[in-house]
């Protein structure tokens, strides 16, 4: 249990792998480069993977890549409906960063989801992004005669509100990533052998991409129910 708590305890301090010399010192954590690796691999990728593409007599590759784009993209607009498909980029966006994010453990490298800095900023720019949809969809006006429904005694909910949900999606994203990690810890301590490697594929994969989708899906929801 020893070695347990110290991986947990490892896994959770955020190391600072350089300083940009400026402004008395800026520390860059793990987090942060493993997340710009995340984008120079993405925009790579959307780079080669789209090139030579055209409207005529498309290849095996560029049917491939737009079944998959089409996919992707299907699936975050049945989220958010299509009063909402004007944030379907950024939610797509989300959805690949923080699934790559999960699962980058894999290939050595810790996952930024793993740093509670990294989380708070995500539910942050989602719930920003959620009033944001909400002031577009019905004005500053409507938008703050909206904390006033259904009535006036329960404004102070409402307004409270603004901080428990980016500090939901933050814990849930956190505490899902952090709890997989932990059990499968318990596992390898238990039986190092076999079932480390199943539930690896579990926990590590499927259970990375599964909490992308609930971040997305809980974020979709809540512009849905602003721009109503």
């Amino acid at each position: 249990m020893e070695a347990v708590a110290e991986h947990i305890q490892e896994e959770l301090n955020v190391q600072t792998v350089f300083t940009i010399p400026a402004f008395g010192g800026i520390p860059v954590a793990e987090s942060t480069v493993v997340t710009w690796i995340i984008m120079a691999v993405l925009i790579v990728l959307a780079i080669i993977l789209t090139r030579g593409f055209t409207t005529r007599n498309i290849s095996k590759r560029q049917a491939a890549m737009e079944v998959i784009v089409t996919k992707l993209l299907g699936l975050v607009e049945g989220m958010v409906g299509e009063e909402g498909m004007a944030y379907v980029p950024y939610l797509t966006t989300v959805l690949l960063y923080i699934g790559i994010s999960n699962i980058i453990g894999i290939f050595g490298f810790k996952s930024p989801t793993k740093d509670l800095n990294v989380t708070l900023a995500l539910a942050i720019m989602s719930i920003v992004l959620v009033q944001i949809a909400g002031i577009r969809a019905k004005g500053i006006k409507g938008w703050l005669h909206s904390f006033l429904e259904p009535i006036a005694i329960v404004t102070p909910f409402n307004i409270l509100d603004l901080i428990t949900r980016p500090l939901s999606l933050c814990m849930r994203l956190f505490g899902n990533v952090l709890g997989a990690f932990v059990i499968m810890k318990l596992i390898e301590q238990v039986l190092p052998v076999v079932l480390p490697a199943v539930f690896s594929l579990y926990f590590d994969l499927f259970d990375g991409l599964l909490q992308a989708y609930v971040f997305v899906f809980l974020t979709s929801l809540y512009i849905k129910e602003a721009i109503e």
